[in-house]
């Protein structure tokens, strides 16, 4: 017979669990994840705004620190160069006139049909603003000889200038010119009539394409009084439409405000309040 003092040794073995801690990979995992589709959800809107607001992305990754030359659309600052098609902080002044002449003929450039009107258009900046002037060949480019409303190529170019000019707040005028040879065809029209008409239709085609309502601040019409080339009134050029893009003047201080600030500014005199004299009697 067995000794009952000899019990069977029982061991326990139990089976590890898995749903403990498992580190922290998966957390660099899903923060991946979850770059990754903000860089997706970055992209998406990027596809879907407008010019202006890729370039302004595009300028800000090129140089974080804004200290650089501002190449991104809709930026402010001395010297801002936005190009055409900044947005509506950005305003031009003498400082950065001259480059958006040169947004403005880089956009030109891939109109259809520009080599044939690129001799025919030219960009200055004047002391009143950028001029931009649409000039006639003999045979009529923007406008058919003594046709009040332009052609299919004047349009074209006016409809492409107002797209671009119209994100900027400055002011702009319109100008009407004739050549010195009198107008045909009607008793009581004459150039005067023509210079105004053909100014009021590139006004009236730009608005109807982007300029604001309150954008155009003239229309004006010159006949042959101010001719482009003096010296041979009869020249073909004479005959053109000029856009001036006045510039930005900031309104001086009211001289009111100044004074009312500056008195503000004064410091008050020191207040000394007497002391008795110990040696008075």
């Amino acid at each position: 017979m067995a000794d009952s003092s000899e019990r069977p040794i029982i061991i326990v073995r139990k089976k590890a669990s898995h749903g403990g801690h498992h580190g922290g990979a998966w957390k660099v995992a899903y923060a991946d994840f979850v770059t990754a589709m903000m860089a997706l959800f970055i992209v998406l809107w990027l596809m879907n705004t407008n010019k202006q607001v890729q370039e302004a992305v595009g300028g800000y990754f090129k140089d974080p620190t804004g200290k650089s030359r501002p190449a991104g659309a809709g930026q402010t600052g001395s010297g801002a160069a936005a190009p055409i098609g900044s947005g509506e902080n950005f305003a031009l002044t003498r400082a950065n006139m001259a480059e958006l002449k040169d947004q403005l003929q880089k956009s030109m450039q891939q109109m259809t049909d520009f080599d044939r009107l690129k001799n025919q258009i030219e960009m200055t900046v004047t002391a009143e603003g950028l001029r931009i002037e649409m000039m006639e060949s003999e045979k009529g480019t923007f406008f058919d000889t003594g046709a009040p409303s332009p052609n299919s190529k004047g349009k074209q170019f006016m409809v492409a200038l107002a797209q671009q000019l119209a994100t900027l707040p400055n002011k702009i005028s319109i100008e009407g010119h004739t050549d010195s040879k009198p107008y045909v065809g009607k008793s009581e029209y004459s150039n005067w009539e023509l210079a105004a008409d053909r100014a009021n239709a590139a006004r009236r085609i730009m608005q109807q394409n982007g300029l604001r309502a309150d954008q155009v601040m003239q229309v004006r019409g010159f006949a042959d009084q101010h001719l482009r080339h003096p010296e041979d009134p009869l020249n073909p050029s004479n005959r053109r439409i000029s856009l001036i893009v006045q510039y930005v003047v900031k309104d001086p201080p009211d001289p009111k405000d100044a004074a009312k600030e500056a008195v503000q500014a004064k410091p008050e005199p020191a207040q000394t309040t007497a002391q008795p004299n110990p040696a008075a009697p």
